[in-house]
């Protein structure tokens, strides 16, 4: 499992890489790993506000259907619409092809509340 170095991570297993004001969001391999095959991604639509730790959308596997947690509060400013055709991207690239959302971050210093690379590779070798 990979957990790249600039992403911040949360309890719920999202991850967000900052971009200045804007931050894009997906899921950790980790998660999608325990959730199996992704067949099915609901999103919000651009334009809808998020709050942090607040379910944003779904993610539907062979296994289970799992909210998705937005780790910032912000606006979506865009979402991956390839997800809804190739849902499983998810699966194979969550870190690239496999990104959900950009959200421009209304608070950034809700940022700090996030795990590092380090911190959350701990917690996921507690959670096992």
């Amino acid at each position: 499992m990979t957990f790249p170095e600039e992403l911040k991570y949360t309890k719920e297993h999202e991850w967000i890489k900052v971009e200045g004001n804007k931050g894009r969001v997906g899921i950790t391999d980790y998660a999608q790993h325990q959730l199996g095959d992704v067949v099915y991604v609901e999103l919000p639509k651009p334009g809808a506000f998020v709050k942090k730790m607040e379910p944003f959308g779904v993610v539907e596997s062979v296994k289970a259907v799992s909210d998705l947690y937005s780790p910032v509060s912000g606006k979506v400013l865009e979402i991956n619409e390839s997800l809804v055709k190739a849902p499983e991207k998810v699966n194979k690239d969550p870190y690239g092809e496999g990104w959900m959302i950009i959200v421009e971050i209304m608070d950034p210093p809700e940022l700090n509340d996030l795990f590092a690379v380090d911190a959350y590779r701990k917690y996921v070798s507690e959670e096992k």
